[in-house]
């Protein structure tokens, strides 16, 4: 079956995607290709033209994702901080990682990567390959001293020997083949066909509520939200400074430490708000611990700083409009994601 594409305007500036739900299949070349729920653009997905999608390559990055022998000390997997039955997330403030370490940050969701130009809260991968590489390292998450303890560790696995056999080719595999496998199985992990796209893109009048109604025009007009949380998952994928946590002693600077540029100092990246209401506790810090709390701190202009984003504004929201707006981000909770379990055994 081949997918459908339609392109329909999006309160004049955006468009949506109406999908027609398609099978995923294997091409002749071995190439896989994702099923998008409806609500999401399949010319947005950003795939590497040297890490193709492949099913073998996914199976693998599965069972690796799942796998806490990718740490240290055998605790700690891809999974443990980004756990399907919490939709991708810990719903913790800050991550922990081996040994009970607390980092600094909470774990923003995987859902939705596939449309990613850059990873983490501050952007510092460029690529879904590039973040699945990173934390193994990290000496508060998996704790490696470097790749080739990883790659050692695995080889010595021989269902692992025969999944890279049959994923790359090869039994002499490196990181990258580890992160290529992990970064693919990531991209199948998404989230459409919402209420919101069943009456947005699909046309259903009663698929959301008239309170949800209201608030998804509070969204775009007095609320301003789509300045930063725009085009159809909601983020513009850009870094910006609303003043969370700018008011501690010692606060995360964000962007500024990848970039050193004054103008970055404080800016985190817009998450995507699909699934939001399934995601808590919220900003990159975990501060506030629902969405009423994170639409009283936009109504009220976020925190003043040096670096607070030209965008952030006092909303003078009513009551009733603060309840539409989160009764309207509730309607962005999908389908897609649901269908990822964790594996019953991992190569031995």
């Amino acid at each position: 079956m081949k997918k459908i594409i339609l392109l329909i305007p999006f309160f004049g500036i955006l468009f949506i995607c109406i999908s027609v739900k398609v099978y995923s299949k294997q091409s002749a070349n071995n190439v896989y290709h994702l099923n998008l729920p409806l609500g999401l653009d399949e010319f947005a997905i950003e795939i590497p033209k040297d890490n193709p999608i492949t099913k073998e390559k996914i199976a693998l990055g599965k069972e690796l994702y799942f796998d806490p022998r990718l740490s240290a000390d055998g605790t700690i997997s891809c999974a443990s901080c980004h756990n399907p039955k919490l939709a991708f997330t810990d719903g913790l403030p800050a991550s922990v990682g081996i040994k009970g370490q607390m980092g600094r940050r909470s774990a923003p969701t995987i859902i939705n990567r596939v449309f990613g130009k850059v990873q983490f809260w501050d952007g510092r991968a460029s690529s879904l390959e590039e973040q699945a590489k990173v934390p193994m390292i990290n000496p508060t998450e998996m704790g490696n001293r470097d790749y080739d303890e990883v790659v050692r560790r695995l080889r010595n696995i021989k269902g692992y020997r025969e999944g890279f056999k049959k994923a790359f080719g090869t039994e002499e595999f490196t990181i990258e083949h580890v992160a290529e496998a992990i970064a693919s199985f990531e991209r199948t992990v998404v989230s459409g066909d919402s209420p919101f796209d069943k009456f947005e893109s699909g046309g259903d009048e009663k698929a959301i509520s008239e309170s949800a109604k209201r608030g998804l025009e509070i969204f775009h007009d007095k609320g301003r939200c789509t300045e930063c949380h725009a085009g159809f998952n909601f983020t513009d994928e850009r870094f910006h400074n609303t003043g969370v946590g700018m008011n501690k002693p010692n606060p995360d600077l964000g962007r500024y430490e990848i970039t050193k540029k004054e103008e970055d100092r404080g800016a985190f990246k817009t998450p995507t708000l699909r699934e939001i209401a399934r995601t808590g506790p919220y900003m990159h810090d975990g501060s506030l611990e629902t969405l009423d709390e994170v639409v009283e701190f936009y109504n009220k202009g976020g925190i003043k700083n040096p670096n607070l984003d030209k965008e952030m504004k006092p909303l003078n929201l009513t009551e009733e409009e603060k309840r539409d707006l989160v009764e309207f981000l509730k309607t962005l909770n999908g389908e897609g994601w649901q269908e990822i379990t964790i594996p019953a055994k991992l190569p031995q």
